[in-house]
């Protein structure tokens, strides 16, 4: 059962997106002078929806990544895509003195988002998306408030299914405005 386990490990793995967002030294003064160490943070995502991110702390730049890529996978969560390349709605979320704004975007837009965002979205899979950091522009505060609005994501699936309803009743108001528009246009 152990090499069951293994193979399964060893075929995640080549499949997973993995970003390197920052590193950061950090010194200990001891008696002797200085003792530095370093800080990584990680995004790991499979480019299907599902991501996560991790920190880790260690003597050395790729042990300090390797605990947080082990980190990343242990913290990974579901997003739900909107034909499996941009958001379902628009969203804002925060995490300390950082705040983001996600927007959906229509096809050919691109990721137009700033550095930690860019690692989020392209590990995540996303491929159209409209993201503005306020506040904060410290790698870690920007991660979090970017998992804050990625957690607060809902499909209309998941709407329909709270409200009692059916997903063509939810799904009908997004496609109203553009009728509208096609209409007058005429």
């Amino acid at each position: 059962m152990a090499r069951a386990a293994e193979n399964t490990r060893e075929r995640e793995e080549p499949e997973l997106i993995e970003r390197l967002v920052a590193v950061n030294r950090v010194a200990k003064v001891v008696k002797g002078g200085r003792r530095f160490a370093f800080a990584a943070l990680v995004v790991v995502g499979d480019g299907r929806g599902r991501v996560g991110y991790g920190t880790g702390k260690a003597r050395e730049v790729p042990e300090a990544v390797q605990k947080a890529m082990a980190d990343a996978k242990r913290r990974m969560i579901r997003v739900p895509l909107r034909e499996a390349r941009t958001l379902h709605h628009d969203t804002i979320g925060h995490a300390g003195a950082g705040r983001v704004s996600l927007r959906s975007a229509p096809q050919g837009t691109g990721i137009i988002a700033g550095g930690p965002m860019r690692a989020v979205f392209e590990a995540l899979g996303i491929q159209d998306v409209v993201a503005k950091a306020i506040g904060s522009s410290n790698p870690h505060s920007m991660v979090n408030a970017t998992f804050d609005a990625l957690k607060n994501m809902q499909s209309p699936r998941q709407v329909a299914a709270r409200r009692g309803k059916k997903v063509a009743d939810i799904i009908s108001g997004r496609e109203a405005p553009k009728a509208e528009t096609g209409e007058e246009g005429e």
